[in-house]
């Protein structure tokens, strides 16, 4: 899949918002792409996934024990990639702010896991994440994201793999230009900034 067949595929969900954005990160933006809706058309979410998937390398595809993917955000997408990849897939939650397992999902001591999200800016919520799979005794072997914020400057200590790279600008919060500031900010994820 191309890189304008993936942004096809937001502009068709009607995914890819413009306006003044806080993300996740608790960066600034004036594109948000809302992942959820791509994916909530089950055949539009296996088609990324599957495309998603073939950008992994067959012998890492090959090390792959389960998926885990951090809630909400990667909570679709990471099951979709355990169906592509035919892993099962978990999620972590976050009930008091630290990512965990729930609902009776464990992590088999040295299994290898492939974290799934849907976009990392800052890699925050990943490294924190891949700290709790560790936690559990797994270990994170790569990454793969539907999206790359980063600019490629995210480091999050294992091989990352997004499906694609989107440079939008982001700012920090004393750096938000005065033409962005005069616009009302929303905060459409899943985690308080």
């Amino acid at each position: 899949m191309t890189d304008e067949e993936v942004l096809h595929e937001f502009r068709d969900a009607e995914a890819l918002l413009e306006g003044h954005f806080r993300l996740s990160s608790g960066r600034h933006s004036t594109h948000y792409l809302q992942c959820a809706r791509v994916l909530m058309n089950p055949e539009r979410a296996d088609r990324l996934a599957r495309a998603l998937c073939r950008k992994l390398p067959r012998e890492l595809r090959a090390q792959i024990d389960m998926v885990v993917s951090p809630a909400m955000g990667g909570l679709i997408i990471g099951h979709e990639m355990g169906r592509a990849l035919q892993r099962e897939a978990v999620f972590l939650e976050r009930p008091s702010g630290t990512f965990e397992l729930r609902r009776g999902f464990r992590i088999e001591p040295g299994a290898t896991v492939l974290m799934v999200e849907d976009v990392v800016t800052t890699g925050l919520s990943s490294r924190e994440a891949i700290a709790a799979v560790a936690r559990e005794g797994g270990r994170v072997i790569a990454e793969a994201a539907l999206v790359d914020r980063s600019n490629g400057s995210v480091d999050l200590g294992v091989p990352f793999y997004p499906l694609i790279d989107i440079n939008f600008p982001t700012y920090d919060e004393d750096e938000v230009p005065p033409a962005l500031a005069a616009i009302p900010v929303t905060k459409p994820g899943s985690r308080a900034a």
